[in-house]
């Protein structure tokens, strides 16, 4: 099982060319968004600017060199205040940097066929990692899944990419979740 330093040096040895990212969960407990959600929650107006810029930078060095990293997030609506934090002061950024995101609300859209219930990465299409969280979204670690595997984590990649809806329109058509109309996308 590999911690998340592991994970991520993992990724960025064998990311050369696509990146994709399954996300399931309401909620993820992760270090690296500081305060930000207690942030958002509380009405501050944007992100602490030294933690995000340096991703973004990243998104777009990436997208400069060639590497396209996509991800898709199943949710069930309405969107409680992690999400709407997620997609207001994650997703609009990062769309805005390079990565390309979709959503799949199955609250509005039916389940595709081949869709798994648990987050994982596909890198390059030839390895899978699948990511383990704790009831509350705390990061347990990530198993690198046998090769035999990748063929239905492709499939579940696929179905979800194409039962999902870009992300710009899925939030442009939900106002209802905006805490900041100004930063809609």
């Amino acid at each position: 099982m590999l911690g998340l330093e592991e994970l991520n040096a993992y990724i960025e040895r064998h990311f050369t060319r696509t990146l994709f990212r399954l996300e399931t969960l309401d909620q993820y407990e992760v270090a690296s968004d500081g305060s930000d959600f207690a942030r958002y929650l509380a009405g501050e107006p944007e992100p602490t600017w030294e933690r995000k810029q340096p991703w973004l930078d990243h998104l777009r060095r990436e997208a400069d060199g060639g590497r396209y990293r996509h991800r898709v997030h199943v949710l069930r609506g309405p969107l409680g205040g992690y999400l709407r934090y997620e997609c207001e002061w994650g997703y609009v950024y990062n769309a805005r940097a390079g990565e390309d995101i979709r959503i799949l609300d199955l609250s509005e859209l039916p389940e595709p066929e081949g869709l798994v219930d648990h987050d994982f990465w596909l890198i390059d299409d030839s390895r899978v990692l699948r990511m383990h969280y704790g009831e509350t979204g705390q990061f347990f670690g990530a198993e690198e899944l046998d090769p035999p595997e990748v063929a239905r984590y492709r499939a579940a990649r696929d179905a979800a990419w194409h039962g999902a809806v870009p992300f710009e329109r899925y939030w442009h058509s939900h106002p209802q979740y905006w805490r900041d109309p100004a930063r809609a996308v």
